[in-house]
Order: C-alpha cells, then sequence, then structure tokens
C-alpha cells in the first residue's frame, strides 16, 4: 500500500502542472455530469430512459387491489352511445345513479363537465339524488390555460352551483408530466381549491404537499389486472348493475375513459412494453399510494454528491493504477457493475431515483477514468521512456523491454543462476592517467567505455558495472536465452578486437593498452542489492572472480583473451586454441584455459591443436614441432609463453600465477 502511495505520489510529480490542470478540469466536469446529469440536456433523456427500466423491473408485484374499482366508457360504449365527445351524459347519469345504490366509498369522476349539452338536465338530477360522496374533474384556466378557456371554466363552476345541495364537489385532475411526456411523478399540489383529487377522495392526510414519484405496480397474474376495469355500460341498467353489488360496496370508484387515442399517458412501463395507461388508471395508482400510505425515500443532496465522488473516484482510481490485465479487466467490469446496481438497488429498496444519476454516473466513471489513465499513460511512457533509456545502457533491448513489462523482475531479491562471466581491463591504463591531462583521459575513457558498452549490448550481455577501465557483464541474468554461449564468445573476440582500435593514437586521444578479456561459466547470485533508495544489478560469486582472475591472466599468457574449460565447453571447443593448466591466485584448483579464435593472434590451426593434445597425453616429441610452428608466427607471442610453461610444468602439469 505505501509503495502504491509512493508510486502515485512520484506519478504526481512527473505529470507537470499543466497535465495536472488538464486532469483536473476533467475530473471536475465529470463529477458535476455525474451529479447534475437529470438537469443536462444531452443526458436528461438516458436518465429519463433507464429510470424507466428500473421502475419497470423493480416493481414490486400483486394481486388485484380490491379497493379500488374502475368503471370506464369504452370503444363498445361510443358505439351504442352514438357518442364521442363530450362522452353522453346521459349514460354517465344512469351510472353515477346505479353505482350509488351499491354502496360505495366514494366517487370519483376523471370527466371535465367544461360544456353545455342536451342531456345535462339528466345528469343534474341523478347527482342531486346521490346519497354517495362524488368528487368530478375540475381545471381552471389559471391552472391550465392551454386546454380550458375561460367560458369552459365558467360553465363548470356553474353547473356545480346547481348540485351544491348534493354530496358533490369537484377535484383537480390534473397529471403533471415531464418534459417527454411521460407521467412519472405525482402533481404539482393545488395552488387554488379545489384538492387534488387523490387528496379529496381519500382524505389521507400528509399528501397534500406530496411531490415524490409515483409507486407503480405490476399484477400478479397477467389475466388479473392490479385494478379491477368494468365497462359503464353494465351500470346503465339497474337489474345489471344490482348483480355486481359485491364488486363495488365500500370501494373507491374511479370513472373516466379507457380509449385508444383520448386521455392516455406514457409511464415508465411504457418504456419496454409500448402500450400506454389511461388517466382514470393513473389516479387509481395515487390513490392507492396514499391509502397505504407509502413514500418512496427521498435522497439527500449529499448523497447523490458522494455517488458522483464515488464514480470519479472509481474511474480515476482504476485508469490512474498501472494495473495488469487480471486485475485491470475484473476492475472495469466491477466498477461498472456497481454503478450499475446502485440505481436499481436503490430502487428496489424503496429510495426515490427519480433526479438520481444513472447514465451521468456511467459517464462520470468513463470520464474519470480516460482522464486518469491518459494522464498514467502518458507520465508511464515518459517513465518507460526514461527507464528504458537508463536501462538501455546496461541491458539489450529486448530484456529492458521485459522488464519494464515485468518490474518485479528486478525486485530486491537474489536468485542462484549459471551466468556466463566477463571481464576486461586495458593495459597500462594507469599510467597513461598519470601522463594525460584529466579531461583527455576522461574523454578518451569515456570513448572506450562508450564502444565496450555498444559491443556488450550488441551481443545481448547484461553490464554489471565500470570499474575505472574495466567493463563487467555477464549472460544468463536477469533473462537467460538458448544462445547465450554463443553471443558471450562473439562478444569477448569483438572486444578483443575492438581494443585494438584504441591502441593507435589519433588527434586527441593517446594510444591505449591492449585491452584484456577474461571470461567463466558457473554459478553466481544475481539479483538487486542494496536498498529502495539506491539498488544495483548485479552477480556475486566465486564464478565472478574466477572471470577477473583470468583477466589478469592474460598479461602473464600474452593473450588477449582466456575462457575457462567450463565456459568453452558451453561454447564449443572447436572455436578456441588451448592454453594450457593454470592456477590463479586464491584457488587452489587448477583452470583449464582457452583462447578464442580471432582475439589477438589465435588461429583456427588443427595441426597445432593436435601437438598439444599429444603432448598433454605425454608425447614430450610435439614440443619440436610446437617451436617449429612458432617460430613461423613470431607475432604469436602467446603461443612463444605457451611454449615456454609447458617446458616448465611439463604434460599435464599446472603454471602457477603470482
Amino acid at each position: 500500500m505505501r509503495a502504491g502511495l509512493a508510486n502515485l505520489k512520484r506519478a504526481i510529480g512527473l505529470a507537470g502542472p499543466m497535465r495536472l490542470l488538464v486532469t483536473g478540469f476533467v475530473l471536475v466536469l465529470a463529477l458535476l455530469i455525474g451529479r447534475y446529469s437529470w438537469n443536462m440536456p444531452f443526458t436528461l433523456a438516458a436518465e429519463r430512459g433507464l429510470y424507466d427500466v428500473r421502475v419497470d423491473l423493480s416493481a414490486p408485484r400483486i394481486d388485484q387491489d380490491n379497493r379500488i374499482v374502475l368503471v370506464v366508457f369504452t370503444e363498445e360504449t361510443l358505439a351504442a352511445t352514438g357518442k364521442r365527445s363530450p362522452l353522453d351524459r346521459t349514460m354517465l347519469a344512469r351510472a353515477l345513479a346505479n353505482l350509488d345504490t351499491l354502496g360505495p366509498r366514494a366517487i370519483g369522476v376523471d370527466i371535465l363537465i367544461d360544456q353545455p349539452q342536451p342531456e345535462d338536465p339528466v345528469l343534474t338530477k341523478a347527482l342531486l339524488g346521490m346519497k354517495t360522496p362524488t368528487y368530478f374533474g375540475f381545471s381552471s384556466n389559471t391552472e391550465n390555460a392551454e386546454y380550458v378557456m375561460p367560458w369552459q371554466e365558467a360553465h363548470m363552476r356553474g353547473f356545480f352551483d346547481n348540485v351544491a345541495s348534493a354530496p358533490v364537489r369537484t377535484a383537480n385532475i390534473r397529471l403533471d408530466v415531464d418534459s417527454d411526456n411521460s407521467w412519472r411523478q405525482w402533481p404539482n399540489p393545488a395552488r387554488h381549491p379545489p384538492k387534488l383529487l387523490v387528496n379529496a377522495i381519500t382524505g389521507v392526510k400528509g399528501y397534500e404537499n406530496y411531490r415524490g414519484s409515483a409507486i407503480f405496480r405490476k399484477p400478479l397474474l397477467a389475466d388479473r389486472p392490479v385494478f379491477a376495469s368494468l365497462p359503464v355500460d353494465l351500470f346503465g341498467d339497474p337489474d345489471t348493475a344490482a348483480a355486481l353489488k359485491d364488486a363495488i360496496a365500500g370501494k373507491i370508484v374511479l370513472v373516466g375513459a379507457d380509449l385508444p387515442e383520448a386521455d392516455r399517458f406514457i409511464t415508465p412501463f411504457t418504456r419496454i412494453s409500448g402500450t400506454t395507461t389511461p388517466g382514470v388508471e393513473l389516479h387509481a395508482v395515487l390513490i392507492a399510494q396514499a391509502l397505504d400510505g407509502t413514500r418512496l425515500v427521498q435522497l439527500a443532496p449529499a448523497v447523490l454528491w458522494g455517488l458522483a465522488v464515488l464514480a470519479v473516484a472509481l474511474g480515476a482510481l482504476t485508469g490512474g493504477f498501472d494495473l495488469g490485465a487480471r486485475v485491470l479487466v475484473p476492475s472495469v467490469l466491477g466498477g461498472i457493475a456497481l454503478l450499475g446496481w446502485l440505481p436499481y438497488g436503490l430502487q428496489a429498496q424503496g429510495f426515490d431515483t427519480y433526479g438520481l444519476p444513472c447514465a451521468g454516473l456511467g459517464v462520470a466513471w468513463l470520464l474519470a477514468l480516460i482522464a486518469a489513465s491518459t494522464t498514467a499513460r502518458i507520465v508511464g511512457a515518459d517513465q518507460r521512456k526514461f527507464a528504458q533509456g537508463a536501462l538501455g545502457k546496461y541491458l539489450p533491448r529486448d530484456v529492458a523491454e521485459q522488464i519494464l513489462r515485468d518490474p518485479q523482475r528486478l525486485a530486491l531479491s537474489g536468485e542462484r543462476r549459471p551466468v556466463f562471466a566477463l571481464f576486461t581491463d586495458i593495459e597500462g591504463f594507469t599510467s597513461m592517467c598519470q601522463s594525460q591531462p584529466p579531461e583527455v583521459v576522461a574523454s578518451t575513457l569515456n570513448e572506450y567505455l562508450d564502444t565496450m558498452s555498444d559491443v556488450v549490448l550488441k551481443h545481448g550481455g547484461t553490464i554489471d558495472k565500470f570499474v575505472a577501465d574495466a567493463v563487467v557483464a555477464f549472460w544468463g541474468a536477469p533473462l537467460a536465452r538458448p544462445d547465450d554461449a554463443a553471443r558471450a564468445l562473439a562478444c569477448a573476440v569483438e572486444m578483443a578486437q575492438a581494443g585494438e582500435f584504441f591502441k593507435v593514437a589519433v588527434e586527441g586521444r593517446p594510444a591505449m593498452g591492449r585491452t584484456r578479456v577474461g571470461m567463466h561459466w558457473g554459478d553466481v547470485v544475481v539479483g538487486n542489492f542494496g536498498g529502495e533508495g539506491r539498488i544495483q544489478y548485479t552477480a556475486l560469486g566465486d564464478s565472478m572472480n574466477v572471470a577477473a582472475r583470468l583477466e589478469g591472466a592474460n598479461k602473464t599468457l600474452k593473450t588477449a583473451a582466456l575462457v575457462s574449460l567450463e565456459a568453452a565447453e558451453q561454447m564449443g571447443l572447436e572455436n578456441f586454441r588451448a592454453m594450457g593448466r593454470v592456477r590463479v591466485r586464491g584457488r587452489q584448483k587448477p583452470i583449464e584455459v582457452y583462447e578464442p579464435i580471432g582475439a589477438g593472434n589465435a588461429v583456427d590451426d588443427k595441426v597445432l591443436a593436435g601437438l598439444c593434445a599429444a603432448f598433454e597425453r605425454g608425447d614430450v616429441s610435439a614440443l619440436d614441432a610446437l617451436r617449429a610452428r612458432s617460430d613461423v608466427a613470431p607475432q604469436d607471442m602467446a603461443l612463444a609463453y605457451l611454449l615456454q610453461r609447458m617446458e616448465q610444468v611439463g604434460p599435464g602439469g599446472v603454471y602457477d600465477l603470482d
């Protein structure tokens, strides 16, 4: 955790003020979208659509509500009465009179008596004989100027004044819809008398100023709708009406129209089902909710802000951290699932999610994810470029790229691995340093080390360190390749050859001594050693010491490069000429050494190899042939000194180095 925070802090520092400013602006924008998406035109439609879907999916299923009955004018009613608009008031009068005899709790009429009709006297007479509290729909020009003209309001007031002696009152039947013509919430409280129909007909206190979302319910069984709906025609005849006494007695009866093209509303259920709902049924929805005494719990603004912050934080954290695919994919899917479930889960638990961002939370999460991941990617690219440049000075490009993909390969730990260890040194370098100005020494040494580094990296080696003029490198770590032996051999030969270039003085650069190379193969402990603040990737162990001793042995043996038998066998003995056995300081076990073909004066000479092998088997006469070959190659000092050692130690002998 501390390391992650440290990485985050370091990334923020590397991002720079301008990049942080842009990222911060996007995060603030994401936060505002996550909070106010219901108020933004480009997200409002999505929010409403998602709200409708979750209302539909979370709506409770119930058996038929036996407290409310709908009595409706249908297309069949209009065909029978021969009248479409306004609805036939003679049929209405008969139905009301017959319903009154069946003992309903109250009657609500979702019909406006807003213009005079010839049958008005019949309706007036029926209303004057009513005993049941009856509430007729009413709307004023003040509240509904688009649909109710002043003369229509005046007619309604006059009509109901004439029946004031009966238990007949008016009620506001307004149903407010959103700008997309969908009905989702309770209507705004009536600013002037009369009361809303739901308040007037139920008498339930506490809903006079309620402005929450309506609670929609679905039928438990497909053939039993939430509210029983009976054609008004059944109540036009007293005998037929009497047979329905049990369906009416003690219930709230709502009379209205259930016609395909009149007084129908889009609701949240329309989004999936495609069907609309008659206005009289929506009044029943409100009345049932009031009778139940239920309200959806309003979410406080602080909760909405909290959810917006959560969405932005999830997106920023998911995008801001360098997560592997195994973690990133579950994190992304988990964030989407959580933000998608929250509005649905809250709705299902009885919270009012009208106004709760859902699409907004998703957009906020996505914007934060993009902003954080873009910044992290840019910073990461800068870091990667820097790290690749830094690692590229010590590691081959392909190895550096693998390390960057998996930094754990450079963790503070060690492991035992077989490597080809290489040491180089410049003969007489100390004397040159004492005879040349410091700036000349520095420029010459930098040029030399740069050349040698390129050779090592060219052949896939890992540069361990520079010790003054010495180069330490190895193959087999941090990554091993099947051709490491061939790579190491080629590098040793090329480094010996590259050193010849620096033996010649040029303007501004003095002549340098011969480059000597030593190489051994064996187990070492390799890894990062140090602390979190300062570490070095290096190899430790006897094999490194042997390679260093072999490099020094070149001075005595007059060779350009020496390779141990262990390394030469890995590389193929046919690529070397034998240089006898030596015992180096600090190591009792003799080392059989070889000089690579191509380094110094070593050439592929099968006859020479055969003579050396014969001498090792005890054939001392092979020395004469070896002297003859040495005489024709006076420049091959390594061969001459080999002969001296062979004469000194004899077949199978070991030459001790100081």
